[in-house]
């Protein structure tokens, strides 16, 4: 039995994504996603993105280590279900445009279905030649669609895709934009009608289309999307964005333009890692180099029945905490809430040092009930076997500028001098581990004591 529905979407659109990580955020703690990099080519150019740069440690769409064959890709998906029983996702992202590889795309998807049947499989794309696939798409029972929407106005879209390639023709500026806009709206619709959950991410670009993207939400919205993810820039090492000196949004920008987003009744997703195109298991914990393509048997054993009762034991404990936020209080007190940093490698859990964090899960509460606020990227402050207590002052106050607004920070580690640069930025490190939940709840309490005992000393 899966977890009963517990937002606006209909009952058989909650039960799609209660086992999907990318579209349930109760489900990304529990369920691991795979994606399989099959698709190189690409038919558009972005002025952020250079699929040509990687390195074990970068974590941008687009990047992978190696592109492998469809078939390739079938041994791979069999030995990584066999051995991660929460895998419920497969999907193809890239490292190009899967729509632009469709042959090696559809026939990938295709293994997996026979060899596979209990995933979910997904396909991201940025939805030049969707419309082409659609019929395709519903056969093969691909359930979930990400299409990456940037603008709706043409005018804003010139300024993001310098040109996009279709049918032996190449189309540059504002009708290009015009073009890939246009195909973009009719796939969304198209596949709304079929009954398919389309999430549709944008990402934020200051200075050309960080005011626009109220517009995009509003109308993917009303011809069918079911979810909206808006992503921060990354700016891909060589691209024409970093050669323009352009800047990647704040995180207070990125987290006022969702807030704005959500007041207007758009469902968003909050914990999006902007994961590679060779991703996997759980969102935030990327286990690809566990899984290397030549150590995985010729034919593994799947069993079905128990991966199915290990992920009925995952809905059992989501179920369990969904049960325990409805009988606590569903609003945050405004005037009590408190905000919350933790440094986390996955698995709901307080267990990554401070110096190791790319990124922290944001949290409020007021004592009682625990509500996810997103994710905050970061510049890791240390590198390797770098020692945490060095002079690394310029990535330290950057730290303590994106966390300022948070009154505590959990880790299962951290150094004296960051300790210290987050105590004087009115922000508490405490070090601890465990279940996220719980550990926020225990510092609030201990956060309202250690501040009664400075008052009173005071």
């Amino acid at each position: 039995m899966k977890p009963q529905p517990t937002s606006c979407l209909s009952n058989a659109a909650e039960d799609d994504i209660s086992r999907h990580p990318c579209y349930s955020e109760e489900a990304h703690r529990f369920f691991a996603r795979m994606h399989i990099p099959v698709a190189p080519a690409c038919n558009i150019q972005c002025n952020y993105c250079n699929r040509k740069f990687d390195c074990v440690n970068e974590s941008r769409p687009g990047v992978v280590s190696e592109v492998l064959t469809p078939e390739q890709a079938e041994r791979k998906v069999k030995g990584v279900a066999a051995q991660l029983m929460q895998l419920s996702v497969v999907g193809i992202a890239g490292p190009g445009d899967p729509l632009a590889n469709a042959d090696k795309t559809f026939d990938t998807f295709a293994r997996v279905r026979k060899n596979v049947p209990d995933v979910m499989l997904c396909l991201s794309t940025n939805g030049l030649t969707l419309y082409r696939h659609i019929d395709r798409i519903v056969e093969l029972g691909i359930n979930h669609v990400t299409i990456t929407i940037n603008a709706i106005d043409p005018d804003v879209g010139k300024e993001i895709y310098p040109w996009v390639f279709d049918e032996g023709v190449r189309y540059e500026g504002r009708e290009a934009a015009a073009m890939l806009i246009s195909r973009q709206l009719q796939g969304v619709e198209a596949l709304a009608k079929q009954g398919i959950l389309v999430k549709v991410n944008s990402i934020m670009i200051p200075g050309v289309n960080d005011h626009h993207l109220v517009e995009v939400s509003k109308k993917v919205k009303e011809l069918g999307a079911t979810l909206h993810n808006v992503t921060p820039l990354i700016i891909a090492p060589g691209s024409q964005y970093e050669k323009d000196g352009r800047k990647a949004p704040r995180p207070r920008e990125l987290n006022q333009l969702q807030e704005q987003l959500s007041e207007g009744g758009t469902k968003l997703m909050r914990h999006c890692r902007q994961c590679r195109a060779d991703a996997v298991g759980l969102l935030g914990q990327d286990r690809n180099q566990d899984f290397q393509l030549e150590t995985m048997e010729a034919d593994p054993v799947i069993d079905l029945d128990a991966r199915e009762q290990f992920q009925q034991e995952l809905d059992t404990k989501i179920r369990q905490r969904v049960i325990s936020k409805q009988n606590r209080r569903n609003i945050l007190d405004e005037n009590k809430k408190t905000r919350v940093a933790v440094a986390s490698r996955g698995g709901d859990k307080v267990n990554q040092h401070f110096g190791h964090a790319t990124e922290f899960m944001i949290f409020d509460t007021d004592g009682a009930e625990v509500e996810f606020v997103g994710i905050r990227k970061i510049q890791a402050y240390c590198h390797g076997t770098a020692d945490c207590n060095g002079d690394k002052g310029e990535t330290l106050q950057e730290i303590t500028s994106i966390l300022s607004d948070c009154r505590i920070l959990l880790s299962s580690g951290i150094g004296d001098a960051p300790r210290a640069a987050l105590n004087k930025a009115g922000v508490l490190p405490l070090v601890r581990k465990g279940g996220i939940q719980e550990a926020i709840l225990e510092s609030v309490k201990y956060g309202s004591y250690f501040e009664n005992i400075n008052i009173s000393k005071g």
